[in-house]
């Protein structure tokens, strides 16, 4: 299965979409220190998530 989600930051009041095979794992990594846009804020949220079960069915993002 693969999911697109929508991230959000109450800090910096923006949104982050990506696409992965596992949101949970996937939040962690955003989370955790790393370079990069999510490293911003470490208030991430899962706002949205929709499973596909073939990863070329999804919309690109």
């Amino acid at each position: 299965m693969y999911f697109v989600y929508i991230l959000y930051s109450e800090t910096l009041d923006k949104y982050y979409i990506g696409s992965t095979a596992n949101v949970e794992k996937r939040l962690e990594k955003h989370l955790q220190k790393h370079s990069g846009f999510t490293a911003r804020a470490k208030d991430w949220k899962v706002a949205f998530s929709e499973e596909f079960s073939d990863c070329l069915l999804r919309p690109k993002v």
